[in-house]
């Protein structure tokens, strides 16, 4: 009788181990879905179509965008949860996620035990703006008009949990103003509502509302971030112009379904962090006010855990609701 040094269960493992790293070698053999949780016409949105393209060609597959918005990202993020773990449904996601770990504690899935992380992508400071029929021109004009008029003045999010609702919530919180919260479907729609005078400020992604303050559809007041935007380098950050220590920003990555394969995970990995630490791209995004963000795998699972615990203490001292 021929003597196998490994008993039946290390054998079988080894056979499990063998076929993982073959399919892992092998990805992507077909073309990879990116599911969106956002409407379409946001960064999330813009930015995963920008990556898909260019995951293209180095890879020889498609990466296929798929809008999946509603429920403050917990449609979409559901849908990737419930996918297989082999690499071919990835998560386009952004702080929502972290902040909904607290914000809404009963959701279908964990961030950080139902996914995996992949890369991140980018950050961007958030635009300050208000309709321009709005009497004010700066912060400080800003807070003493919604002072003296508590829930009279409404700002417009992408809905709960989004990082325009939790800047809003911060900026009321640090502030001391009583402002209302008018959550829309998308931040496109919120956009919109903001342009048109239905609702009377919003807190937006730079990349997306700098060319509408610049064309006069909105007037803009500060940027978000610790440093002026170059993009906006006449601006002050709220900090500087009323209200110090604020700060807020949107940033962007890719998670997959846990027990997603190693060697997929680090694939995809290597070739986001090749399009993220590219020149060109950089100089790209950099002229749209976003930074690029390389990490590795265990890197982004640590800034994860950071950014769930940040937003945590935040909603904590906001008072912050699914429901407001």
């Amino acid at each position: 009788m021929t003597q196998y040094p490994y008993g039946p269960l290390a054998l079988c493992a080894m056979g499990a181990l063998a076929s993982t790293g073959a399919a892992a070698q092998g990805y992507p053999a077909k073309p990879v879905r990116i599911v969106v949780p956002f409407a379409a016409g946001g960064p999330a949105d813009i930015y995963a179509r920008y990556l898909g393209q260019r995951l293209q060609e180095p890879t020889g597959q498609s990466f296929v965008i798929e809008n999946r918005p509603g429920a403050g990202s917990i449609i979409g993020t559901d849908l990737v949860a419930k996918s297989p773990a082999d690499g071919y449904t990835l998560l386009l996601m952004s702080n929502t996620h972290t902040v909904n770990e607290s914000l809404i504690p009963k959701k279908p899935f964990a961030l950080m035990k139902d996914f995996a992380p992949v890369a991140p992508i980018n950050y961007s400071d958030l635009l300050l703006v208000v309709h321009p029929s709005l009497p004010v021109k700066s912060v400080k004009e800003l807070l003493a008009l919604a002072k003296a008029k508590p829930k009279g003045l409404n700002y417009a999010s992408s809905g709960a949990g989004t990082p325009y609702h939790m800047a809003g919530e911060l900026f009321k919180a640090m502030g001391g103003v009583d402002i209302v919260h008018i959550p829309h479907k998308g931040s496109s729609e919120a956009r919109t509502s903001v342009m048109s005078g239905q609702v009377e400020l919003m807190l937006d992604a730079i990349t997306t509302m700098a060319q509408l303050a610049k064309a006069g559809r909105v007037r803009a007041l500060a940027t978000t971030g610790l440093q002026r935007s170059s993009v906006t380098p006449e601006l002050p950050t709220v900090a500087e112009a009323g209200v110090p220590g604020y700060e807020a920003t949107i940033w962007l990555g890719v998670m997959a379904p846990v027990n997603t394969p190693r060697a997929v995970l680090d694939r995809l990995n290597g070739e986001i962090t090749k399009i993220t630490s590219r020149a060109d791209v950089r100089k790209t995004w950099g002229e749209q006010g976003a930074v690029s963000m390389t990490m590795s795998v265990g890197e982004f699972e640590k800034y994860l855990q950071a950014d769930i615990a940040k937003w945590a203490r935040v909603v904590k001292v906001s008072g912050a609701r699914a429901d407001q």
